[in-house]
C-alpha cells in the first residue's frame, strides 16, 4: 500500500463533504440498510442523496439529544476481502497485543451452498451493548461518539461482558510479562496500551486515530481497501486505499446489512455481500 495513503487525514477527507448534513447518534435497526431506509417516510433522503423520497440518510438516523462532532461506524466490504489478515496484524502491532488477542479477526466462512469467503469481524460498536449492561462496575461505556470502551483501571475480569457479546469480540487478558515499549503516555480507554493483566481488552474502533484525522490501523492496513472508516455526521467514508463514498447511498446502493440481527443489539459496523452469503445463517464466525 502506498504510504502516503495510510497518512492521510481521514478528517481533511470527509470534511469536504455533506457540509450541510447534521445528526447525533444513530438508532439502527436493520435486516439491511436499504430496506431501513425505503421504509422511511420523513424525506430526509433514500441514500441516494435525494430529498422529498421515502427513505433516510446515514446521518438523518438520529435520535439523541447531544451533538458531537462525530458519529462514528465502519463498513466492510466482502467483496475485496481475500482473507489476508493484514488488517489483524495491523491491530495487534498497533496495540502490541500478543497472538491470542486478535481485536479485527478474519473468519474463513462458508455460504449455504458450501462456497468460501472471509469475513472480518471487529467489535461492533453497538447501539444497544449487552457488554455494557451486565457490567457490574460500569468499566464498559459508550461514548457521544457511539464508541463502546473499556475503563480497564475500573475492570475486576469477571468477564461478564464476555459472555454477554453475540460477536465474541472480547478478550481476557491472561498472560503477564508481556515485552510492551515505554510510551510516554499512560495508557486510556481509547489506547489500552499496555493492557492490564486479568482485565478485558477489545477493539476500540481506533477512535484516538479518527478523531486525530487519521484511518483505524485495520483500515489503513487493509491492501485490498475492504474497511472503511465512516462518520454518521458528514455522511463520508473512506479507505485505506483512499476511496471516499457518500456512507449512506454507498450502503444503500450495496445492500449493506448488520450481523446477527437477531440480537438485537443495531451495530455501527455494516457488511457488503456481494457473493450471496447469509451472515446470520452461514458458518465460520462466532458460533
Amino acid at each position: 500500500m502506498n504510504d502516503s495513503v495510510n497518512r492521510r487525514k481521514f478528517l481533511k477527507v470527509i470534511g469536504v463533504s455533506a457540509a450541510g448534513v447534521a445528526a447525533a447518534g444513530a438508532g439502527v435497526e436493520l435486516i439491511s440498510y436499504r430496506a431501513y431506509a425505503d421504509n422511511g417516510s420523513n424525506g430526509m433522503g433514500n441514500g441516494n442523496g435525494e430529498s422529498g423520497v421515502s427513505g433516510m440518510s446515514a446521518a438523518a438516523m438520529a435520535n439523541t439529544s447531544s451533538s458531537p462532532t462525530h458519529q462514528w461506524a465502519m463498513v466492510i466490504d466482502l467483496r475485496n476481502c481475500d482473507g489476508c489478515g493484514s488488517c489483524t496484524a495491523a491491530c495487534q502491532k498497533a496495540h502490541y497485543l500478543t497472538e491470542d488477542q486478535k481485536w479485527i479477526q478474519v473468519f474463513d466462512m462458508k455460504d449455504t451452498v458450501g462456497n468460501e469467503y472471509f469475513m472480518p469481524r471487529p467489535c461492533m460498536q453497538c447501539e444497544n451493548p449487552p457488554c455494557l449492561h451486565v457490567c457490574p462496575v460500569h468499566a464498559t461505556f459508550r461514548t457521544d461518539q457511539g464508541v463502546v470502551l473499556v475503563n480497564q483501571g475500573r475492570c475486576i475480569g469477571c468477564r461478564m461482558c464476555m459472555a454477554a457479546c453475540p460477536y465474541e469480540a472480547r478478550y481476557f487478558n491472561w498472560k503477564s510479562g508481556v515485552n510492551y515499549p515505554k510510551l510516554s503516555v499512560s495508557p486510556t480507554p481509547e489506547f489500552p496500551v499496555p493492557q492490564r493483566l486479568g482485565t478485558v481488552g477489545k477493539c476500540t474502533f481506533c477512535v484516538g486515530n479518527l478523531n486525530s484525522g487519521l484511518l483505524s490501523e485495520c483500515a489503513a492496513g487493509c491492501p485490498m481497501g475492504v474497511i472503511y472508516n465512516g462518520d454518521m455526521v458528514t455522511d463520508v467514508a473512506v479507505n485505506g486505499m483512499g476511496t471516499t463514498v457518500k456512507l449512506s447511498k454507498f450502503l444503500y446502493d450495496n445492500d449493506a446489512i448488520t450481523y446477527k440481527t437477531d440480537q438485537n443489539t443495531h451495530p455501527r459496523v455494516w457488511y457488503i455481500e456481494g457473493h450471496g452469503q447469509d451472515l446470520d445463517s452461514d458458518t465460520g464466525a462466532a458460533q
